[in-house]
């Protein structure tokens, strides 16, 4: 892979600030902007309807159970890499040795990824984006916004997307944009196949918008902690004034 520059400085300066913050940054539940946000929601979710899921659902009824399961698991170890990177800036060395080792099991063994034999050695997978990493420094969430296109994210993720844009491996990898182009829109195809099993929930929702952002924010909450957030006193959402 050829990383940037930009990538080495970013990691340089992140190490040089891991043990700055004393505790993650929450996520906060305000959404002062929701009036943009639903339209913004609205506008994805009409364009879901239209291409998306239809695709999505093709997808599932042509291709079996197990080629679904190796597709997904090839992205998911695809993305592993990053994903140390990410558990090194948050000091975090006995995740990265683990997911190191299931990176190299599933590579060598699983067929590139193909196949997840670490899991069948009880080697936990886990996953972190650099969104993480800065709720790890302290960072604030600041509000929830909806991005056009990519869905659900807070002020804090939305700049963590920048060096998970830059670092991905299709981005790092000499190959023509055909190639490219199938296996971005291969990896966006099987993560709404896997969402399609919640689409009858959101369908008789009273609103869908408000359910997938408590949802989605107490998620990332969740992840951000690594499973175990404190408790807190619930927050009210802040509407736009």
């Amino acid at each position: 892979m050829n990383f940037k520059p930009a990538l080495l400085l970013l990691s340089f300066i992140a190490l040089l600030l891991t043990g700055c913050a004393t505790a993650p940054g929450r996520t906060v539940s305000t959404d002062p902007w929701q009036s943009v946000n639903r339209g913004i929601y609205k506008v994805n979710d009409g364009l879901d309807r239209a291409a998306i899921k239809p695709v999505a659902k093709a997808y599932r009824q042509i291709t079996p159970q197990v080629i679904r399961t190796g597709v997904s698991n090839f992205f998911s170890n695809l993305g592993t890499p990053w994903t140390m990177v990410n558990q090194l800036l948050q000091a975090k060395p006995k995740l990265m040795a683990q997911d190191g080792c299931r990176f190299v099991i599933n590579t060598i063994v699983g067929l590139g990824g193909f196949i997840d034999v670490a899991d069948r050695m009880n080697l936990e997978r886990h996953d972190e984006d650099f969104g993480q990493t800065l709720a790890v420094w302290g960072v604030p969430s600041g509000p929830y916004v909806v991005l056009p296109l990519l869905g659900p994210s807070t002020l804090r993720d939305t700049v963590g997307r920048v060096p998970d844009y830059l670092t991905r491996p299709t981005r790092n990898i000499e190959m023509n944009w055909e190639a490219d182009t199938t296996l971005t829109s291969m990896e966006i195809i099987q993560k709404r196949e896997s969402l399609l099993h919640l689409d009858d929930t959101l369908s008789k929702a009273y609103d869908p918008y408000g359910l997938v952002r408590d949802s989605w924010l107490q998620r990332r909450e969740f992840v951000v902690f690594d499973g175990a957030p404190p408790i807190a006193e619930p927050e009210e959402f802040t509407s736009e004034p």
